[in-house]
């Protein structure tokens, strides 16, 4: 298995992140052939999302994710920021895990699917993203 861990930083407001070139150049380097690629957040306050970015996606994912998950007093989990106990939350929905099937080198995702992190937590600007290889 090849494995190595990426700091991507999202700053002090909430962030959807494409990481599909990212993952690509993972790959590249990895000289995959056929296997799994699998996604790993090691955090428990954000997620991974294969979603369309660009057209709107990815803001109507952050807007259902306060609609769900408000930021307000109501979470008994009180460290941090104001309504930060959501964040705690998120990865109910939002999973800190994704795999991705490798065909020939390349994600087998669809036309318009992108591998992103979800980050609500505003108190972290910076998150660690494990990527892992496994051949076939």
């Amino acid at each position: 298995m090849h494995s190595v861990e990426i700091s991507i930083t999202t700053g002090a407001a909430e962030a959807v992140v494409d990481l599909t070139d990212r993952c690509a150049r993972f790959l590249a380097d990895a000289d995959a052939t056929d296997g799994l690629l699998h996604v790993w957040v090691p955090h428990a306050t954000a997620g991974l999302a294969i979603i369309e970015t660009g057209a709107g996606s990815d803001t109507d994912l952050l807007t259902a994710l306060r609609e769900l998950l408000p930021g307000d007093a109501r979470w008994r989990h009180r460290h941090g920021t104001p309504g930060h106990g959501r964040d705690h939350v998120l990865p109910a929905f939002v999973p800190p895990y994704a795999t991705i099937p490798v065909l020939n080198g390349t994600m087998a995702l669809g036309t318009w699917q992108s591998v992103c992190l979800v980050d609500t937590n505003i108190d972290n600007p910076v998150r660690t993203v494990r990527l892992s290889y496994l051949p076939a």
